[in-house]
């Protein structure tokens, strides 16, 4: 399974990343998933992704160093699900720009608008 990584944050280091792929997003999802990433990775002590399955699905991921027993894992579930929750518009317009951009349906599905 290939997942592409949309953005990713880190508490550690202090840096965010956009993938380069995804800087046609506009603007202000751009900033959404910037303050998601960011905002996650400090909350968690962790670095945070968030990105694409193969199949449009977006994935959301925490990486916490080796030596950090403190992690809390139940706690950054309970984080992505409200995520997941509260956010349920912006994962929703992820997940459509993702399927006419990336995937052959959406090939598909810009013919045949384009075709209209």
């Amino acid at each position: 399974m290939n997942d592409l990584v949309l953005a990713a944050a880190s508490y550690e280091k202090q840096k965010y990343y956009l993938e380069p792929k995804f800087q046609a997003l506009p603007e202000a999802i751009q900033e959404d998933v910037r303050i998601i990433c960011v905002t996650t990775a400090q909350k968690l002590g962790c670095t945070f992704l968030m990105g694409f399955h193969q199949d449009g699905e977006i994935y959301f991921e925490t990486v916490k160093q080796e030596d950090d027993f403190n992690f809390d894992e139940i706690g950054a579930e309970l984080e992505i699900k409200e995520i997941i929750r509260t956010q349920k518009e912006l994962i929703s317009a992820l997940k459509v720009w993702y399927t006419v951009f990336f995937t052959e349906d959406g090939e598909q599905l810009k013919d045949t608008l384009l075709n209209q």
